[in-house]
C-alpha cells in the first residue's frame, strides 16, 4: 500500500505536463535518494546555498545563484531583492515600501496569475503598450521606447515574463532599463527545455533570472532556482535565511554574503515564507546535474516514445482526428492532440470522464474552446502511456 492509499488519496496518470495543482512530474530514483540522504544529516544553510550558488552558477553562466520554494518565490525575492538592497532597514520594513523605490514596469501582454509573487514585495506594476496583436486589432505590442518612458526614479525593476512570443525582444527591454540604471527580472519558470535557456537570459543581460525547480528540470515540485548578479542574489539571501543569531556569532560564506558592507544584522525578511529545506536544495541540484547531463537530445526523445505510443493507440478513433505536434523539434515537448470535431462528445466532456475513471487521468485542456484534448508525456511513469490510450478508447466517443 503506497503512502497516498493509506491516506485515502488517489494516485493519477499526469498527462497534463508539470502543473502544480497535480503535484508537478515524478522524480528521478538519484534525485529522491539524494533528498533522503540529505534528511539525514544537519548542516548550517548559508553554507548549504553557497555551495548551491557555485553550482547554479556554473550551470546558468550567472555571478550567483539560490533556491527557494518556487519559481514564484524566487520572483517575490528578485522584486524584495531590487526594492531593499544590502539595506537591512529596508529588509526588515517590506511590504511596507514607503519612501523607497516600489513600482515595477511590466509589458502588459505579459501579465498573468504568477506576477502576484511581485506585487507581494510591496510595488505597483506599472504597465505599458497595448496588445494589439492578441485583442484581434493589430499586429503591435509594447515597445521598448514604452518601457523606457515609463521609468521614473520610483522604478525598482522592470519586470519581463519570457516567452518565444514575448515582446518587446529581451535585449531591447535590457538596453533601456540598463540605460537608466533599472535591474530586469526575468519570469522563466516554463522556458525549460531547451537546455540552453539556462543560460540565454543572463547572457542576453538580465539581472536576476527565476527558473522552477518541479517542472522539465525534474527536481522537487517545491523548489525554484534564482539566478543573477551577485549583490541582488545576496540582497534575496537576506531576506530569505534564517537571521536569528547573534552579530558577534554570524558567519556566512562570504562567496554567498559579505557580511563586511553590512551595517547590520537585518531581521528576518519577507522571504523567510519561502523556504526552502536542505532535502529541497540537495535534490534539485542533483537535478540540475541530470537535465544538463541528459541533453535536449536524450531527453526529448524520452518524452517522444510515450506520445508515439499514445499517438498511434489513438489513431483511427471515429469522429476524432489525432495530431503529434513537436516531434521534429528537440527544443519542443513532444504532444498528442485530440480533436473531436465529429465525436458525440465533447472535448471537455473526455477530460471529465478521464479523470473520474480508473485509473484518473488528468489531459491537458489547453485546447478545449477548440474541441482539443492535449496529453502531454512529461509526467507520464511506465505503463501511463497504456492508460491513456486504454481509457480514451473506453470512452463513449
Amino acid at each position: 500500500m503506497t503512502v497516498f492509499e493509506q491516506l485515502g488519496v488517489r494516485t493519477i496518470v499526469n498527462a497534463k505536463g508539470p502543473a502544480t495543482r497535480l503535484s508537478g512530474g515524478i522524480m528521478r530514483p538519484e534525485v529522491s535518494a539524494a533528498m533522503a540522504e540529505a534528511s539525514r544529516h544537519c548542516v548550517e544553510m548559508a553554507e548549504l546555498q553557497a555551495a548551491a550558488s557555485v553550482r547554479i552558477a556554473a550551470a546558468t553562466g550567472a555571478e550567483a545563484g539560490y533556491v527557494a520554494s518556487g519559481a514564484a518565490a524566487c520572483l517575490l525575492l528578485a522584486t524584495a531583492a531590487c526594492v531593499a538592497g544590502l539595506d537591512p532597514s529596508p529588509i526588515a520594513r517590506l511590504p511596507d515600501t514607503r519612501g523607497l523605490k516600489n513600482e515595477v514596469v511590466m509589458v502588459r501582454s505579459q501579465r498573468n496569475f504568477y506576477d502576484h509573487a511581485v506585487r507581494a514585495a510591496g510595488v505597483t506594476i506599472v504597465e505599458v503598450g497595448l496588445p494589439d496583436r492578441y485583442a484581434g486589432a493589430g499586429v503591435r505590442d509594447a515597445e521598448a521606447w514604452e518601457i523606457a518612458d515609463a521609468i521614473t526614479e520610483r522604478t525598482a525593476a522592470v519586470f519581463y515574463v519570457a516567452d518565444r512570443n514575448a515582446r518587446p525582444a529581451l535585449a531591447e527591454v535590457v538596453r533601456v532599463a540598463h540605460a537608466a540604471s533599472v535591474p530586469v527580472i526575468v519570469d522563466a519558470a516554463a522556458q525549460l527545455p531547451p537546455q540552453a535557456n539556462l543560460k540565454r537570459f543572463i547572457a542576453a543581460g538580465a539581472d536576476l533570472v527565476a527558473f522552477s525547480g518541479g517542472k522539465a528540470l525534474g527536481g522537487p515540485q517545491a523548489s525554484g532556482i534564482l539566478c543573477g548578479k551577485r549583490d541582488l542574489v545576496m540582497s534575496a539571501a537576506l531576506q530569505h535565511l534564517d537571521l536569528d543569531i547573534f552579530w558577534e556569532q554570524w558567519e556566512p560564506p562570504v562567496g554567498l554574503i559579505d557580511k563586511q558592507r553590512l551595517k547590520g544584522l537585518p531581521q528576518h525578511g519577507i522571504g523567510r515564507t519561502c523556504k526552502a529545506g536542505k532535502e529541497e536544495i540537495v535534490g534539485l541540484l542533483t537535478a540540475l546535474d541530470l537535465f544538463v547531463a541528459e541533453g535536449d537530445s536524450a531527453r526529448h526523445g524520452r518524452w517522444l516514445a510515450d506520445a508515439m505510443a499514445i499517438h498511434a493507440g489513438l489513431t483511427g478513433i471515429k469522429g476524432a482526428v489525432v495530431s503529434l505536434e513537436g516531434a521534429d523539434d528537440i527544443a519542443e515537448v513532444p504532444m498528442v492532440l485530440l480533436k473531436l470535431g465529429g465525436a458525440r462528445t465533447s472535448a471537455m466532456e473526455l477530460i471529465k470522464s478521464l479523470q473520474q475513471g480508473s485509473p484518473s487521468i488528468h489531459a491537458d485542456p489547453g485546447l478545449v474552446d477548440r474541441n482539443i484534448v492535449g496529453f502531454n508525456p512529461m509526467c507520464l511513469a511506465p505503463g501511463d502511456a497504456a492508460n491513456v490510450v486504454r481509457s480514451v478508447r473506453a470512452a463513449s466517443l
